[in-house]
């Protein structure tokens, strides 16, 4: 229809409305703070339901980090029905199948299960033809793919800032926002949900959450080149006299090895040499003889980084307009690589929870505190298994003793 200098411009087609809202007036119905597994994840569910996104991350830059690098076949079914299947691809990904476990130089290989890459208990007879398989990747590949699909999303609107703190009703408590810093210059971002998934080491944790992690030990982690490992297309996991150690390909060449070093270990002291002496003269030894090169050679080239190895249990949430999701909320010892099966299946169960067919909109409060409550039970079933394994086996792998649960048995604190 030709436009008339009389007659007022056409009404923008709603995207268009919704985008320039989001850029514009920096208003949505979710804001996410982490452009991280679960904040993507996320992004991306609630923009194909219609919901306007806006995604806050500190640097876009590709992250480089030691863990959040093995997707368990639980992890990969759930990426799968969020229809993020193509982020494992051209990331030269390296499919995994099971794990090696060795004993004292005793090998017990243990296959997933058949239903291990079921998002339900039935399967369907091509999920029983097909054997499980998780992936390992470089984590930050992985980011950078998950990233770039958000951005792909007509609904979502990727912010490079840094969130600084939450804006609150002055009258009822409620979150409104959130208040960030970009160059040096504050700015606001406001929505009637706010998401905070900003990572083991959230800011806002403690804002909406009264329970701190917990952490007992550090993976030090290095990238051996061209390892030799006993059963490819497995991790590994390797148990002596000393705290266990887990070895897995990340890519065509590059494996990486996680040594787990509890709080205060003798031969890990400053007096002894520290880290790198435990290394060389503890671990080294204890490895199978083929790994031993590659591993020697790492240590030589020095790239030496840790993570701490954080326990934290689940807490409801409670705030009005704001919900806490992925590592700060809820964490266990990444020895059974579960922290990002768990996140993207808590992305999976919340859209589905708050989708517009049950939840039209989310100033409804009430509704949506309802459904957070289900979702706090709901994910028990998956999550609490994944819990207590990994820090069940890593009390039991870890040659000093039992570690110390939470009374509530690692699971979920109401």
């Amino acid at each position: 229809m030709p436009l008339m200098l009389d007659s007022p411009p056409p009404s923008p087609s709603l995207p268009d409305a919704l985008e320039s809202r989001r850029r514009v007036h920096h208003e949505a119905d979710v804001v996410i703070i982490g452009a991280g597994i679960l904040g993507c994840a996320l992004a991306v569910a609630f923009s194909d339901q219609g919901r306007s996104v806006i995604l806050l991350e500190r640097s876009l830059k590709q992250p480089d980090r030691i863990v959040g690098e093995l997707l368990q076949p639980g992890g990969v079914a759930a990426l799968e029905e969020l229809g993020l299947a193509d982020c494992l691809e051209d990331i030269d990904s390296i499919k995994v199948f099971g794990y090696d476990v060795i004993y004292h130089g005793d090998e017990v290989t243990i296959p997933y299960p058949e239903n291990a890459g079921s998002t339900t208990n039935t399967q369907n007879e091509k999920e029983k033809k097909s054997r499980p398989e998780g992936r390992s990747f470089h984590h930050g590949r992985f980011i950078q793919k998950l990233r770039e699909r958000a951005l792909r999303c007509a609904n979502v609107t990727v912010v490079e800032t840094t969130a600084t703190d939450l804006v609150r009703s002055g009258y009822t408590g409620q979150v409104l926002g959130v208040e960030c810093s970009t160059r040096e210059r504050k700015d606001y971002y406001f929505a009637q949900l706010t998401v905070c998934a900003d990572g083991y080491a959230s800011k806002f944790r403690k804002e909406v959450n009264t329970h701190a992690p917990v952490v007992k030990s550090k993976f030090w982690g290095l990238e051996l080149i061209d390892a030799d490992l006993p059963m490819p297309n497995h991790g590994h996991v390797l148990i002596s006299d000393s705290p266990p150690v887990l070895l897995y390909q990340i890519g065509t060449h590059e494996t990486r090895a996680l040594v787990d070093i509890p709080e205060n270990l003798p031969s890990a002291s400053v007096r002894n040499g520290g880290v790198k002496n435990h290394l060389r003269n503890v671990v080294l030894p204890s490895l199978p003889a083929q790994v031993r090169p590659s591993f020697e050679a790492a240590l030589d080239r020095g790239a030496l980084r840790s993570m701490p190895n954080s326990f934290l249990p689940a807490s409801k949430n409670r705030h009005a307009g704001v919900v806490l999701l992925g590592d700060a909320m809820n964490m266990r010892h990444p020895l059974t690589g579960g922290g990002m099966t768990v996140a993207f299946n808590d992305a999976l169960l919340l859209s589905k929870l708050l989708s517009p067919e049950q939840v039209p909109r989310f100033e409804d409060t009430k509704a949506v505190l309802a459904q957070l409550d289900t979702f706090h039970w709901r994910r028990k079933n998956l999550t609490s298994v994944i819990n207590i394994l990994a820090q069940a086996l890593y009390s039991l792998f870890a040659a000093n003793g039992m570690l110390t649960f939470l009374e509530d048995d690692g699971q979920q604190h109401d």
